[in-house]
């Protein structure tokens, strides 16, 4: 017997994208819409793939809904599965644990929603023993060691969002090593919670399918789930696939050398037009980082925000749904370069590095970081706190300075 089913995680139906909304608020609207629709590809793919079942391993919405409408759309994208006969098996994750939602909405019979104790459901027809448990509240120690045991003579498989061992940047939810899912003899383990689609071990196969949809800069590349082939009882291929309808990226250009400022617009309307290809038509949002040791720095430096403001409007041309989601810069003066205004003994660049290296200067740096940290939306935060912005702020300033000096 041979069939197919599909292993996704992670939709955060209705996601706020409350940073991208600060940047540009047409732009956060069609990447808030991409979440929908990469959960109707969802449906879709199960649907005319003929899979067998779909399991969604967690966090399926971002936490509790703003209006019913959330809700009702998920109910109607599973009723399109309960009509193909296409069972459903979900477990709620540290999002929109029991705890967190303050409704539900009923589901068709054929959807499973596993309970906060763990438990086994069986398909008889395929064959396969399903495990799984819920999470009550976002605090869950000892949470995998309840799990049922496995059942001979059938295809186990776990279904468990967890941080796993907390070495992928998530927070640790339900933490465990995959000695301990090894132990259990399930064949495949259907994770959920980390963003980026990971095979970690074959035989048993333990994977993250990632999330269904990027959300942020930090998940770039395609997105989506993974389909699972199963031959007489034994799980031969994992393939992920691609859902999204909307893509982020990064695009590093190094412009060692180059001393015309028409010349980068130039090279990053390039390969920002290479990049827009490759997505298949999805809407694109890129953060180009440029670096190299340029003549150019110290302008670039100067006029970050207006060329910023060029670039994106080249976007714009290349397509509606292309957007520049930032413009950093890494780039240094070359070796040679001295900075210091004519006609003046005053070393400046010494006097700022010296002041940079002031304790007191690094404790109102961190200070105001820490107040400005805490006036932003949740999601602005993680990234805040997740950059490299304190390592670069006084560097990046000390160089803007001596730039409008020279």
């Amino acid at each position: 017997m041979r069939f197919t089913f599909i292993h996704a995680a992670d939709l955060h139906i209705d996601s706020p994208l409350a940073g991208l909304r600060a940047k540009n608020e047409d732009v956060a609207q069609r990447f808030a819409e991409a979440g929908r629709k990469a959960v109707q590809a969802l449906v879709d793919e199960a649907i005319a793939s003929n899979a067998a079942f779909l399991i969604i391993a967690g966090d399926i919405f971002d936490g509790d809904w703003k209006d019913v409408t959330t809700g009702l759309f998920f109910v109607g994208a599973i009723g399109a599965l309960h009509r193909a006969g296409i069972p459903v098996f979900i477990t709620r994750g540290n999002h929109d644990a029991d705890s967190l939602m303050s409704r539900d909405l009923p589901y068709p019979e054929s959807v499973k929603v596993f309970p906060t104790k763990a438990t086994t459901v069986e398909l008889d027809r395929f064959r396969v023993a399903l495990h799984g448990r819920s999470f009550a509240d976002r605090v869950n120690a000892d949470f995998v060691a309840s799990y049922p045991a496995r059942r001979d003579g059938w295809l186990n498989i776990g279904v468990l969002h967890t941080s796993l061992d907390g070495t992928r940047g998530h927070e640790g939810y339900a933490p465990c090593s995959v000695d301990d899912l090894k132990r259990f003899g399930y064949d495949y383990w259907a994770l959920g919670h980390v963003h980026a689609a990971e095979i970690i071990h074959r035989d048993p196969w333990i994977v993250f399918p990632g999330n269904l949809q990027g959300r942020s800069v930090r998940e770039t590349g395609a997105k989506g789930a993974m389909r699972v082939t199963v031959e007489d009882g034994r799980i031969v291929d994992v393939t992920p696939l691609a859902l999204d309808s909307a893509r982020w990226a990064h695009l590093t250009i190094d412009i060692t050398g180059v001393a015309d400022e028409t010349q980068v617009s130039s090279v990053v309307n390039e390969r920002l037009a290479e990049l827009h290809a490759q997505s298949d038509g999805r809407a694109l949002a890129v953060r180009v980082t440029l670096t190299g040791a340029t003549p150019l720095h110290n302008r670039l430096l100067v006029r970050r925000e207006a060329l910023q403001d060029d670039l994106r409007a080249a976007a714009l041309h290349l397509a509606a749904d292309c957007w520049i989601e930032q413009l950093k810069l890494k780039t240094t003066l070359p070796a040679q370069t001295v900075v210091r205004p004519e006609g003046d003994d005053i070393d400046v660049a010494a006097l700022l590095a010296e002041g940079a290296q002031d304790p007191g200067f690094a404790a109102a740096l961190a200070e105001l970081a820490e107040t400005i940290k805490a006036k932003l939306p949740r999601d602005v935060q993680d990234e805040f706190a997740a950059s490299e912005l304190l390592g670069t702020l006084s560097d990046d300033a000390r160089t803007l300075l001596a730039g409008e000096l020279s």
